[in-house]
């Protein structure tokens, strides 16, 4: 343990050197520090994908700097300090895990998550258990983490098999629009069916993000696969047949398995 704070000291005195000598880190502000997070995360989450322990290693020491960089702002302009941060944290996962902290019982991990929805609803007396979704998340996130949060006051589906139900209730009714070439409606409806996905995932533990990101990463692998095929045999990308290159996307699939 010392060890582990010492060496977090050592994070904590470096920000105060850089912020003192350093003209970049002089002029930063918290504003200019948001961007460059959401970037840090994200590659963060690429490197989780990737199963790349050292890229995540490096990747939370990144997130860890930020952490501590805005915390050094808030001491400058007497908000907040590490400490204030660090203790606020504490307090929360005391409060939101009275299962270890009271005397309340819980029988497995959803019940903890469906009580920390509670929790901080009551916490935070918000008028809206969605309230506390972000509105800048992206679509997918967005939809699960709703999703969640429903769950966690009881309203929720019973069962994967009525999930399902409602996935092809709402393929028809995509394919209707699609039958009445009514765009606004088929956009509508394709909302629903992807909404409905998203949530027949959760119930077969399955988080729509990642597995989209990970047919993403294989789609990219696949594809530059077929273009290096292509430069092999001299050809322009455009110069290949589909037959062509479903071939190399055949060979591509192949080598994967």
């Amino acid at each position: 343990m010392k060890e582990k704070l010492a060496a977090f000291e050592r994070l904590l005195n470096i920000m105060d050197d850089l912020r003192a000598g350093c003209p970049w880190d002089k002029k930063q502000t918290l504003e200019t520090l948001r961007y460059l997070t959401i970037e840090e995360t994200y590659e963060l989450s690429d490197a989780i994908l990737e199963k790349d322990m050292d890229g995540i290693k490096k990747e939370l020491g990144d997130l860890m700097l930020h952490l501590v960089f805005y915390a050094k702002i808030g001491s400058e302009t007497n908000d907040f300090d590490i400490k204030d941060v660090l203790d606020s944290i504490s307090e929360k996962l005391i409060r939101r895990h009275p299962h270890i902290y009271s005397d309340v019982k819980v029988n497995n991990a959803r019940d903890v998550a469906d009580n920390w929805e509670k929790i901080k609803l009551r916490e935070k007396d918000r008028k809206s258990v969605l309230d506390g979704v972000p509105k800048s998340l992206p679509a997918m996130v967005k939809a699960y983490r709703m999703q969640e949060k429903v769950r966690g006051v009881g309203f929720d589906w019973e069962n994967a098999d009525q999930v399902w139900e409602k996935v092809n209730e709402e393929i028809a009714e995509l394919q209707q629009e699609i039958k009445n070439a009514n765009t606004e409606k088929m956009e509508k409806e394709f909302g629903d069916l992807l909404f409905s996905l998203v949530n027949y995932s959760r119930f077969i533990g399955v988080n729509p993000e990642d597995a989209l990101e990970r047919t993403n990463k294989k789609f990219i692998e696949r594809f530059k696969y077929i273009e290096d095929q292509s430069r092999k045999n001299g050809k322009a990308l455009g110069e290949l047949s589909l037959d062509e290159m479903d071939a190399f996307w055949n060979e591509a699939k192949t080598k994967e398995q």
